[in-house]
């Protein structure tokens, strides 16, 4: 579909299509000679995800953060933001309750306590939107995204090559032995292209190794490259980590 497609399906104007593309929030699958954006249904789910954050509030820089962390689980996403709009229509629904009952004092018809007047108000912050913030937004990924989102496209493309490439020189050597000199200069490679992009302590690197067998999510993704690489990176993150302390 073209930009103005999507945003006449959607109800947003183009111009939010055009800013969320240079941002690099919701970059189309294709653009044309012509210079046409076409975008996927990939890229219109990714967008549904968007404006739910977007619905609750979530600043743009965030939703990007979240979305692009290697963890994103969107139908995780989309049973947090259920909880979250169960949660911000039972604010509404009480503040509304509050308003009725506020109507009906001004004409007489009740008497209203101080306390009755405010009741409705809550300035405290809605507790999904923080388990969000901790669930896919650390700040490794943080600093990842944002050195990513000053590159170039072919800067992009450049590094999204380096990553594959180190993906499938691991998955290749995941039936040696960890500790293995072929896999510790592998996964070298790894921990330095890591930390191009952020910061990782030896210690850091050693957990996100071990993060990659803990949770699923990334399990399914890195495995993807070859059964058992997760476990095989684990183990050779976890080797490098204690022996170049």
């Amino acid at each position: 579909m073209r930009v103005k497609e999507v945003a006449d399906l959607v109800g947003i104007s183009v111009r939010t299509l055009h800013h969320y593309d240079e941002i690099g929030l919701l970059v189309p699958d294709e653009i044309t000679e012509a210079g046409y954006r076409l975008y996927s249904n990939d890229n219109l789910e990714t967008l549904q995800q968007i404006l739910f954050f977007r619905e609750l509030d979530f600043p743009l820089k965030n939703i990007k953060e979240m979305i692009n962390n290697p963890s994103f689980d969107r139908e995780e996403a989309l049973q947090l933001h259920r909880k979250m709009l169960l949660e911000k229509r039972r604010r509404i629904d009480r503040m509304l309750g509050t308003i009725d009952q506020t109507i009906q004092h001004m004409k007489g018809e009740i008497d209203m306590s101080n306390k009755e007047k405010f009741a409705g108000f809550d300035f405290s912050d809605n507790p999904y939107e923080q388990e969000a913030r901790e669930r896919w937004g650390d700040q490794a990924v943080e600093q990842s995204k944002e050195k990513i989102g000053k590159m170039t496209k072919d800067e992009q493309k450049e590094m999204e090559n380096e990553w594959d490439t180190i993906y499938k020189k691991l998955a290749v050597l995941r039936q040696h032995s960890p500790a293995s000199k072929e896999a510790q200069e592998a996964i070298k490679e790894w921990y330095d292209f890591l930390n191009i992009m952020g910061h990782y302590s030896l210690e850091a690197f050693k957990g996100l190794g071990q993060m990659y067998v803990d949770d699923e999510r990334f399990t399914k993704n890195i495995d993807k490259y070859g059964e058992g690489l997760a476990k095989f990176m684990r183990d050779a993150m976890a080797f490098y980590a204690d022996h170049n302390k």
